[in-house]
């Protein structure tokens, strides 16, 4: 536990993300109906992850690394979140529901880096 176990790459165009990645790696895409923003889930032959429409805007030319962000696989969300918020992080995006699969978050470090948590739970709602 405590691994990284998803990624995500955010996109101001997913759909050309999308056939981007699959025309290269064979990646398979699904498109999930019930997130809040457009998001396609994304299955690889090891780590799975997520495209999803880019909710700021594209970093300029040198201003750093623009990345794909990973998610840590934890026994406990709200656990890791409290240590995450004791050790100086703060919250990117409140803890939500990916339903039936499981609770997911995101996070800034100290140097405003973004990563997630997430608990599977199928109960997830």
């Amino acid at each position: 536990m405590n691994t990284i176990g998803y990624f995500e790459i955010q996109s101001s165009s997913p759909q050309r993300e999308v056939d981007f990645y699959r025309n290269i790696f064979g990646w398979k895409y699904f498109r999930e109906e019930h997130m809040p923003i457009e998001y396609y889930r994304i299955e690889t032959n090891t780590i799975n992850g997520g495209l999803l429409k880019r909710p700021a805007n594209i970093p300029s030319p040198k201003q750093g690394t623009n990345a794909f962000v990973c998610s840590i696989e934890v026994d406990n969300f709200d656990e890791m979140s409290t240590r995450i918020l004791k050790n100086g992080g703060q919250i990117a995006l409140p803890k939500f529901a990916i339903q039936g699969r499981c609770w997911q978050g995101y996070f800034i470090d100290l140097d405003n880096n973004t990563f997630g948590i997430f608990e599977v739970d199928s109960n997830a709602k």
